[in-house]
Formats: C-alpha cells, sequence, structure tokens
C-alpha cells in the first residue's frame, strides 16, 4: 500500500511530466508558430524545438510559409468594347511575416481570392476584346502589380498570377471566325496578285534581254557576213586584178578560163534554182562540153606537159589573121598563139 508522501511524489512527477509537454514545442519545417502571452502576440517561433512558459504562453497561429496556389474561379467580364467574355485565373503567394498575416487579415485565402478577382475585373475591363485576347502577358503583369501592391500590409508576397482561360460567348467566337477566314482569303489574294504581277516582270524582262541578245546575234551576224563579203571581193579583185594583169602581158589564154569559168558557174546556177523546170537556151549540147574542153587546153597551156609550152590545137576553123603593123627590126616579134574560143562550138567534120 502506498502512503501519503508517495503519492504526492507521483503527482509532482506527473505534474513535472504535464509542465514539460505544456512548455516544449516542435515546429516542422515551412511553417511558423505565432506565441501569445494571455492572448498578446509576443514572438514567432521558428522550425525546430521551442520552449514556452506553461498555462502563461500559448500558441497562437500556425502560418505556412511555403509559396501556395489559389485558384481564382471563373466571372463575367465586360470590355471595354461591351464585348461578355468569362475568364478565370491562378495566383502564387507566400507568407513573409507570419505576424501581420495572422493578426491583420481575418481570412487570408479568401482576401487574395477576392482581390484578385477584382483587379482581373478592373485590368480587363479596361482593354478591347482583341487587345484582351493578344496580350496575356500585359494582362498577367498589371494584375501581378496591382494585387502584390494591395496585399503587401498583410505580409504577403505574390509571386505570380496567370490568366488560364478566357472565353468569349459562342455567337462571337463564330464571328471571329469568319473574320480570320476574310483576313486570310485576303492575304492569299494579295499574294496571288503579287505573284502574278512578279512573274509578268519577269517574263518582260526576259523579253527585252531574249530581244537583247537577239539583236546582238543580228548584228554580229551582218557583221560577219559583211566581212565575208568583204574579203570575197577582195578576192574577187584580186583575181581579176591577177587576169587583167596576164591580158597585159598579152597572155589571152586568162580571159578565156575567166569566161569560161563564169559561163559554167551561170549554167550550175541556172541549174539549181527551185523555179526552173524547164530551161531554153540558143547552143547546142556540146557547146559545154567544148567550154570544158576550152578550160582543159587552158591548164595545159598554163602549166604544160613536161616538155616546155605546148599549143594548143583548136578544132574551130581558125579566121585569117589581120596583117599588123611593122614592128621594128631592133625589137624580135613575140611568138603567139592562135587564141581558142572555148564557147564554139567543135567541128565535127
Amino acid at each position: 500500500m502506498l502512503g501519503g508522501f508517495d503519492i504526492v511524489v507521483i503527482a509532482i512527477v506527473l505534474l513535472v511530466i504535464l509542465v514539460l509537454f505544456a512548455g516544449i514545442k516542435t515546429v516542422p519545417q515551412g511553417y511558423r508558430y505565432t506565441v501569445e502571452r494571455f492572448g498578446r502576440y509576443t514572438r514567432t517561433l521558428d522550425p525546430g524545438l521551442n520552449l514556452i512558459t506553461p498555462f502563461i504562453e500559448r500558441i497562437g497561429a500556425r502560418m505556412n510559409v511555403m509559396e501556395q496556389v489559389l485558384d481564382v474561379p471563373t466571372q463575367e467580364v465586360i470590355t471595354k468594347d461591351n464585348a461578355s467574355v468569362s475568364a478565370d485565373a491562378v495566383a502564387f503567394y507566400q507568407v513573409l511575416n507570419p505576424a501581420q498575416a495572422a493578426y491583420q487579415i481575418a481570412d487570408l485565402k479568401n482576401a487574395i481570392q477576392n482581390l484578385t478577382m477584382t483587379n482581373i475585373r478592373s485590368v480587363m475591363g479596361s482593354m478591347d476584346l482583341d487587345e484582351l485576347l493578344s496580350n496575356r502577358e500585359v494582362i498577367n503583369e498589371r494584375l501581378l502589380r496591382v494585387v502584390d501592391e494591395a496585399v503587401g500590409p498583410w505580409g504577403i508576397k505574390v509571386t505570380r498570377v496567370e490568366i488560364k482561360d478566357i472565353q468569349p460567348p459562342a455567337d462571337l467566337v463564330q464571328s471571329m471566325g469568319r473574320q480570320m477566314k476574310a483576313e486570310r482569303e485576303k492575304r492569299a489574294q494579295v499574294l496571288e496578285a503579287e505573284g502574278a504581277r512578279n512573274a509578268q516582270i519577269l517574263r518582260a524582262e526576259g523579253a527585252k534581254q531574249a530581244a537583247v541578245l537577239q539583236a546582238e546575234g543580228e548584228r554580229e551576224a551582218a557583221f560577219r557576213q559583211a566581212e565575208a563579203r568583204e574579203r570575197l571581193a577582195e578576192a574577187e579583185a584580186k583575181a581579176t586584178q591577177s587576169v587583167s594583169q596576164a591580158i597585159a602581158l598579152g597572155d589571152v589564154q586568162a580571159i578565156n578560163y575567166f569566161v569560161a569559168q563564169k559561163y559554167t558557174e551561170a549554167l550550175t546556177e541556172i541549174g539549181k534554182a527551185p523555179n526552173s523546170k524547164i530551161v531554153l537556151m540558143p547552143m547546142e549540147a556540146s557547146s559545154l562540153i567544148g567550154s570544158l574542153g576550152g578550160i582543159g587546153a587552158i591548164a595545159r597551156e598554163v602549166f604544160g606537159d613536161g616538155d616546155g609550152p605546148t599549143r594548143i590545137r583548136s578544132s574551130v576553123p581558125q579566121q585569117p589573121a589581120t596583117p599588123s603593123s611593122p614592128r621594128p627590126a631592133t625589137t624580135p616579134s613575140p611568138r603567139t598563139t592562135t587564141p581558142v574560143n572555148p564557147f564554139a562550138p567543135r567541128n565535127e567534120t
């Protein structure tokens, strides 16, 4: 049986244990606890093992100092051009001063949510619909600046505000679709017109370059033809000069050769004419053969047969020679041969 002293000791031990449990507080990482003494804030406990005065001090608020996410519900917004859209958002915030967050505002999350919704209406309501749909970054920046400035006295830091979705009315979406289609069709027509214009310009430039090249080619061809005709004329002049010199020196066979050559060429051209079907010539068929024989005789006279100058015997009857005037005795008379007419018909008898 326990005596009175034993009971007192057990009671004291139990009291000490209760005091220790009441005075020792463990704060987890990411949290801050506020301490109140008789209902008044005194200090903030950091993460770890902390001691407070039992029965005099108590834990006031347990504040989460990690960054937290707050969903902003969908709400109707009327834009500057009287278009009604639905928008929702998400906000990220962090508690920097647990005492201010605990004692400056009663319902922290509700306060931040309503503040964000109000500023969404203000910011988005001051913009046109097209600007609203294309400038989300501007909206997010303005919302972040306004909301962060408003929650500063509460010991809160708003790190980010993002617009999740903007939903215009269905009829407005259809109108925007038709407008976008019209814009794209207009761009397509503009691009097609520009392509046609560029193609015409390129074709015109190509035709111009082709005409220039053709003109240059014709000019070069004319120049070459003129040069060829000039050289041909020079050759003809030289040939004529050679024949003239030969005639001047007393060689009558040269003119016979020249005339026979022209005669043969004329006959060849007559035969080549495309519009010539029947050719009537006032000559015998043997005339051309006689001319060819005359050309051969001229060639033998010019080049010889190896035994000295060869006289040409003609089958054409010779005309009596006209008596020439007497020559001086000191000048020997040159030996001449009777010229052969290549165009005279041969005497077959």
